[in-house]
């Protein structure tokens, strides 16, 4: 049959097939994921009024709107034009008709079908919510959910009112205020989505059949509705806010708040939620908090880029680690659980069991069958002997912080190993030049610090030494891409990054508590300027061997007596011992109530000033190329802020 004219486009298709069933399929042009720009949007705009008309004549039974990327739906609003249309004048108008295009889509009086692969997020789930029925594919690629919080904002094109329509309060602004990201068959429970098939290739068939029989998505049931109703709103949006500050303040991260404000005006009426979005969103947008996370987010996406592409891009499956203590151990259980073959080397099997069974424990965290924990636990191979050496493609060593010890153990590896195999240290703060003395090849030996606890902290440190050549580091960011961590490149000297900055802060924090300061109240005022946690909890978590080890090793001055020095004579090392300058019980540490203080917050500013100067030193130095890296890497390392933007972002305004 004829096709029907359409407006041009550049990232939207349209064809009209026998059965009057219209296929309209987004495909960026350039770009790996389809997002929605003002672009996209003003010609999905031009096309809706285009479906309007054919509808009217009678000539379109129902549309499916289907992705043309393999890596999925929509990943959501363009954010690379978010600073420019934070100009709340701007910023108004076009959501405004934004909100008016997708209303448009909700209102077509035939069906509107949203087949969903892969990713599935913020502008592009708001989009699929306004269809009548969605259907998503069931495998581990698809991933569902609002992660607008982690930019400063909450979803603007109403997709906060029909998603408390169609999940219910609780589960709705749950989504929201955290960002989590649902698998297909979560979201099919929650009622985001409503089927799901096991292949990308049966959408077209499903959507076919959807919109033959005029399927319609169904609204939350009253059970889950009734929490939006009366005064039973105001005490579940006070028990969000209860929550949402254990994890973030009000005026460190406003969106959550404004959010669960919005809730309480308006979770009754899902249509008034969507329209009063924008009057709170609009201020966010143009909020530091949201500055400074987009520049965060930038700065995140960039560490991607990193490392070997093209055709020399090399594969990694195999790693082999030298080491079963705490991080030695922690690494190893994080390669296998993203897929590697990994085996672990230490002295005896007794070393390295507590190894294993702290692997074993991450795996039925973290994956969720038996299947999958079995062929997790199958991965990680206890190697007493170092068999695992000469099939390693990488070999990452995390012995104690020892030079002597780490030079016997490479000069054996560099004979055993394949040519073309990764030689890595995990040192925190020796030099890779005296490390690397020795070697037949120098230059193979690069440094891959990992930060404790590893399955945490996305942060892996990637040390150049003067021997090291472009080729052996982008490789190295290449492994710690491979393995799901963001790579920082920094100069070999002590320290490197985010120990040479850690340090002032952490032991003056110290010195402190040594001169009668309360550690709950350092450590309270700490998070009340934005850290993840206080100093004294921090240098408890890192281990106070640790702590006074690289201090020495970077000649900062470790008090010789005071309770520091009398803890680690004690082998009272923190978290790992059960006590520190806290008693820890199920790995958390048991506090006092902090007295009060008149200036919390500025009393942390205070604490942190130590690693802002040791950051700008750092940036001064070349340790790290660029005041952008220093705040990633900071920020990934140590939990700096982020809604500051990272130290020297938070030094320039003012802010630290």
């Amino acid at each position: 049959m004829a096709q029907p004219q359409m407006p041009p486009s550049r990232s939207w298709t349209f064809d009209l097939d026998f059965e009057g069933i219209g296929w309209l399929t987004i495909d960026v042009p350039d770009a790996s994921v389809n997002t929605l720009s003002r672009e996209t949007i003003t010609e999905l705009s031009a096309i809706v009024t285009r479906l309007e008309e054919l509808v009217q004549a009678g000539e379109l039974k129902g549309v499916v709107l289907l992705s043309g990327k393999d890596s999925g739906f929509i990943a959501g609003a363009d954010v690379t034009e978010f600073d420019e249309m934070s100009d709340p004048g701007v910023l108004n108008a076009a959501l405004e008709r934004a909100h008016a295009l997708v209303d448009r889509i909700e209102a077509l009086k035939v069906p509107v079908v949203a087949g969903i692969h892969g990713f599935c997020l913020g502008g592009g789930l708001e989009l699929a919510l306004a269809c009548q029925y969605r259907i998503a594919v069931n495998d581990d690629k698809t991933r569902i959910g609002f992660p607008e919080v982690n930019l400063g904002i909450f979803p603007g094109f109403g997709g906060s009112g029909r998603s408390v329509r169609q999940a219910g309060p609780v589960d709705a602004m749950q989504i929201m205020l955290t960002g989590k990201l649902l698998r297909a068959s979560q979201a099919r429970r929650m009622g985001l989505v409503d089927k799901l098939v096991r292949h990308r290739d049966t959408l077209r068939w499903e959507g076919r059949k959807a919109v033959l029989q005029n399927r319609k998505s169904s609204v939350a049931p009253f059970s889950k509705r009734a929490m939006a109703i009366g005064p039973l709103r105001g005490y579940v949006a006070n028990k969000m806010r209860e929550e949402a500050r254990k994890k973030a303040r009000p005026e460190h991260y406003p969106a959550p708040y404004s959010l669960i404000d919005l809730f309480e005006e308006h979770g009754n009426d899902w249509r008034a939620m969507k329209q009063g979005e924008i009057a709170r969103f609009v201020p966010l947008m143009d909020s530091p908090t949201s500055k400074n996370l987009r520049r965060v987010f930038f700065l995140s996406e960039g560490l991607k880029k990193q490392g070997v592409r093209g055709a020399k891009k090399p594969v990694f499956r195999r790693v082999h680690v030298i080491g079963a203590g705490v991080m030695g151990g922690d690494i190893a259980a994080w390669c296998a659980l993203r897929g590697l073959g990994v085996t672990l080397q230490d002295l005896d099997m007794e070393r390295i069991k507590p190894a294993l069974d702290r692997a074993k424990a991450l795996f039925k965290k973290r994956l969720r069958s038996k299947t999958e924990i079995d062929n997790a636990v199958a991965r990680l191979e206890a190697d007493v002997t170092g068999k695992g050496l000469a099939r390693a493609d990488v070999v990452i060593e995390a012995v104690v912080e020892n030079l002597e010890i780490k030079r016997k153990i490479f000069a054996d590896a560099e004979l055993k190993v394949k040519p073309e195999a990764i030689l890595a240290t995990n040192t925190s703060s020796i030099e890779l030049e005296r490390i690397a003395e020795g070697l037949a090849n120098p230059g193979r030996l690069i440094g891959l610090h990992f930060f404790n606890p590893v399955a945490q902290l996305p942060l892996v440190e990637v040390i150049r030494s003067t021997f090291n050549s472009d080729e052996e580091i982008a490789r190295g960011a290449s492994f710690a891409l491979a393995i799901g961590k963001s790579p920082v490149v920094v100069k070999s000297a002590p320290g490197f990054l985010v120990n040479r900055v850690l340090m002032p802060y952490m032991l003056g924090a110290v010195q402190r508590v040594e001169a009668g300061a309360n550690k709950e109240q350092i450590d309270a005022a700490a998070v009340a300027f934005g850290m993840p946690m206080g100093p004294i909890e921090l240098m408890d978590t890192v281990g106070l061997d640790v702590g006074k080890s690289v201090a020495e090793e970077l000649g900062n001055t470790v008090p010789t007596d005071g309770q520091f020095a009398k803890l680690v004579a004690e082998k009272k090392l923190g978290r790992k011992t059960g006590q520190g300058f806290y008693t820890w019980t199920n790995g958390k540490a048991v506090k006092a109530e902090a007295p009060p203080h008149e200036d919390l917050a500025g009393l942390g500013r205070e604490l942190v000033q130590p690693l802002v100067d040791a950051t700008v030193v750092v940036v001064g130095e070349g340790v790290v190329a660029s005041d952008d890296l220093a705040d990633i890497g900071v920020i990934y390392g140590t939990g700096f802020a982020p809604f500051l933007g990272g130290p020297m972002q938070a030094r320039k305004d003012g802010r630290a």
